[in-house]
């Protein structure tokens, strides 16, 4: 609590206290309900609890022991707090409030879902638009890339406009068994309220028993019906990866070598910078000199017999579809629906930087993603990661061109 008063950062905490106090409607007072009234008079925090409801019930004994607390600033953004009536499957009971401001919406683009024959049908046009670009200097090939790049992204962002990203709570079929075992709970617990019988009790907690017996039964006949339905290998590779990644561990401050932690991302960007590729550096003035020195003509002659359609079509066709892309944001399944009209380009362009030696500007940035390495005990250094470097799939085509020229 105190870092979050010192950053000024908006708190909500919701916690099992077990502290009884009359501040927030417990029927009794304890030491640990004592002692948290006194901690919260030393902070900016504030109790939630705005009704007597209680929130504990087992037995014939009901109280209020779960609190809510939150930021006096956070204060006027948080309303209707309340106990929730519908059944849970512990003794607590749900407690539900309203959060007021405005929620970012997360917007992707599903590549799945491109309508490629409009997508087909717009690039044809702006590659028709298109003049002829002088290749053999530096400048003439990085914009000769960029204009393709540009042909290929704009028509590809028309034609997936972005879309929410729907999320599911609920991934296995709610059913009428279930939805009657609930009702009943829910009768039985007002039952139990309302008579204070010990023996409506039992009754209430062997429903509420076969209740979350009948539940966890339907997660796991959910679990095992969506492991059949995985017959080929992509899909079984793909589930585990998801269930090998912890989505709790995420990057984070770090330890630095000096025993210093990390104050901001700039700093951990920094640290992981300088562990993974130290002394790195922009080489602009050597590339421009081995670019002029390397523009011969027997090495025209070479670039066009190493780069010809056909080998760079099964250069592009050497990748998965839906591959992640580097800074471009080129991924594969645009070369492979746009080959006919595209792959001519590139042909050109793979020859002026063959025969100039030069790898432009646009194709040294890369996108890095830093992955946790399994079966760490801690993930607190820039170690417990490993970097993945994205590079545009156009240098990564140029490179299997020339690798299988070099092999064979």
């Amino acid at each position: 609590m105190r870092y979050f008063e010192k950053e000024i950062l908006y708190l909500v905490v919701g916690c099992d206290s077990n502290a009884h106090h009359s501040v927030w409607g417990s029927t009794t007072c304890n030491s640990r309900g004592e002692a948290l009234v006194e901690f919260l008079n030393t902070t900016n925090m504030d109790i939630l609890n705005r009704e007597n409801e209680p929130t504990f019930c087992s037995g014939g004994r009901s109280e209020m022991s779960d609190n809510t607390l939150e930021s006096l600033r956070f204060l006027e953004s948080i309303i209707c707090w309340k106990v929730s009536s519908a059944p849970s499957p512990s003794d607590h009971r749900y407690i539900l409030f309203t959060l007021r401001g405005s929620v970012t919406v997360r917007l992707i683009r599903n590549h799945r879902g491109t309508y490629w024959s409009s997508f087909k049908k717009d690039l044809w046009g702006r590659l028709e638009r298109g003049h002829e670009m002088d290749m053999k200097s530096e400048a003439g090939l990085g914009l000769a890339i960029h204009w393709v790049q540009q042909a290929l992204i704009l028509p590809y962002e028309n034609n997936c406009p972005l879309r929410p990203v729907k999320t599911s709570s609920q991934s296995w079929k709610w059913t009428a068994e279930l939805e009657s075992l609930r009702r009943g709970v829910r009768r039985l617990f007002n039952a139990c309220r309302s008579n204070k019988n010990p023996h409506s009790w039992d009754l209430y907690r062997e429903a509420q028993r076969n209740y979350r017996k009948e539940v966890r039964k339907a997660y796991k006949n959910a679990w095992r019906a969506f492991c059949s339905s995985i017959d080929d290998i992509p899909k079984s590779a793909r589930l585990h990866r998801a269930l090998s990644r912890d989505p709790k561990i995420k990057l984070g401050s770090f330890v630095a070598p000096t025993g210093r932690r990390t104050q901001s991302e700039e700093e951990t960007l920094e640290l992981l910078h300088t562990t993974y590729f130290p002394n790195s550096g922009f080489t602009q003035e050597v590339a421009a000199l081995m670019a002029a020195l390397l523009t011969r003509r027997p090495d025209w002659r070479l670039a066009t017999g190493v780069v010809t359609f056909r080998r760079v079509e099964w250069a592009i066709d050497s990748f998965a579809p839906y591959k992640s892309p580097g800074v471009g944001g080129i991924f594969p399944a645009l070369l492979h629906q746009a080959r006919e009209v595209v792959i001519p380009n590139l042909v050109r362009i793979f020859r002026a930087g063959l025969a100039t030696g030069y790898v432009p500007a646009i194709w040294r940035k890369v996108n890095v993603v830093f992955i946790s390495k399994p079966g760490r005990n801690t993930y607190s250094g820039p170690r417990d990661y490993r970097p993945i470097s994205l590079t545009s799939f156009l240098l990564k085509s140029m490179e299997r061109l020339l690798d299988r020229y070099l092999r064979v």
